[in-house]
């Protein structure tokens, strides 16, 4: 694979899981990672966002592949602060080449008694927050001229959405598909600066946002036969969870040279699940 070296990666909800996967991928291959995460929780969620020791940590394994990075603790849903974090790491490196739009919430279980917040809180973290982490670091990659790659998390929600009335859940689908629409106008827009962008549409991935609680009363509720928002979801080949490596594996092909044609696309990442 063609190495990254010299390059810049902008990631967000780089605490854990995926994000965290990305950065030390990207940073193997060569790149250094301007990484930000909102470290603290939202409350409408049932499960604990990344802690600041959680991005120190990935700070720690960043530079262990020898490579450099620049945290802040920065919220997608805020665009001044998170064009203000992305400042700091252009500040600090001179250039943007890679954008990964990764940060991502769902509220598991019920509704809260507030049904709006649910809905809002997804929303403006997993569409309007995509929007908000491109627009931050767009200008600088296009003032570059040398092109770059987009990558937005999406999901396979964002493909085929479960059945649900829950406001939560009907926002994380409505937003991963959203994303897609935003992907493809970029695409197309921004194919004659050799900018790329592209959505990846997982499966299960085993991080904070699968590996809680609310989750595993979920699945066992499933498992018991009973019906829920996760019931129905499995994938073909005999695989559960996929690992986040497994998802940075893709994303550092898709950022590379080797994939200097692919733009515009929705790479399915998922273990067979869109063809049960």
């Amino acid at each position: 694979m063609s190495g990254l070296e010299g390059r810049v990666a902008f990631i967000t909800g780089a605490g854990r899981g995926q994000g965290r996967a990305h950065a030390i991928r990207l940073a193997r291959d060569g790149a250094d990672i301007i990484a930000v995460d909102i470290c603290e929780n939202v409350a409408s969620m049932t499960y604990p966002n990344a802690s600041e020791e959680d991005l120190a940590e990935t700070a720690r394994l960043v530079e262990k592949e020898d490579r450099r990075i620049i945290t802040r603790k920065a919220d997608v849903r805020d665009f001044h602060g998170l064009s203000a974090a992305f400042q700091d790491g252009l500040d600090e490196f001179g250039r943007c080449d890679i954008v990964i739009a990764n940060a991502g919430i769902i509220r598991m279980g019920p509704e809260s008694d507030d049904f709006l917040a649910d809905w809002n809180d997804v929303i403006d973290t997993n569409l309007t927050g995509v929007f908000h982490t491109v627009r931050a670091a767009l200008p600088a990659m296009r003032e570059g001229g040398r092109g770059g790659s987009i990558v937005i998390t999406s999901s396979t929600a964002g493909l085929k959405a479960s059945a649900s009335v829950l406001a939560s859940g009907s926002a994380y689908a409505s937003a991963k598909r959203g994303v897609v629409a935003l992907m493809q106008g970029l695409a197309s827009y921004l194919a004659p600066e050799w900018i790329r962008v592209n959505t990846i549409h997982p499966t299960g991935v085993a991080s904070g946002m699968t590996m809680n609680e609310a989750m595993q009363a979920l699945m066992e509720q499933a498992a018991a036969g009973g019906s829920n928002s996760i019931s129905g979801m499995q994938n073909a080949l005999p695989l559960q969870m996929l690992e986040p490596e497994d998802i940075a594996n893709a994303v550092a092909y898709l950022v590379s040279d080797e994939a200097k044609f692919i733009t515009g696309t929705q790479w399915a990442l998922d273990a067979g699940f869109m063809v049960r």
